[in-house]
């Protein structure tokens, strides 16, 4: 099986959570991780929408989920599920860190909140 030209399996992930929220003191729903340069943004539901803003920036096409027990990967040229190899650990945020996250800088309403 040849492995996809937009994926690098040894780029690490760029940290427990979204480079964009943490920079901004911002919040995420779920978070997900760029298989081609490891850069960690949130999920489509999250106000900020990082993962997408990565993917149009960059061109860079496939993420995998960033939570654990997940293992599924988007392909945004296809708009659809895709599958990939095993990425450089770790393959999820740590696992004391809640789902919205980070701690402290989820509102409470937070699911008003969420982007459409």
């Amino acid at each position: 099986m040849s492995v996809d030209p937009a994926i690098d399996p040894s780029a690490p992930p760029s940290g427990p959570g979204c480079v964009e929220c943490e920079q901004s003191a911002g919040w995420w729903v779920e978070l997900r991780r760029c298989a081609t340069c490891g850069h960690v943004g949130c999920c489509a539901s999250s106000p900020g929408q990082h993962a997408t803003g990565h993917y149009r920036d960059t061109g860079h096409p496939v993420m995998r989920t960033y939570e654990p027990g997940g293992d599924w990967w988007w392909d945004y040229r296809t708009s659809d599920y895709t599958s990939g190899p095993d990425l450089a650990p770790p393959l999820h945020h740590p696992e004391d860190q809640p789902t919205p996250g980070p701690v402290g800088r989820v509102p409470a309403n937070w699911r008003d909140l969420l982007a459409e």
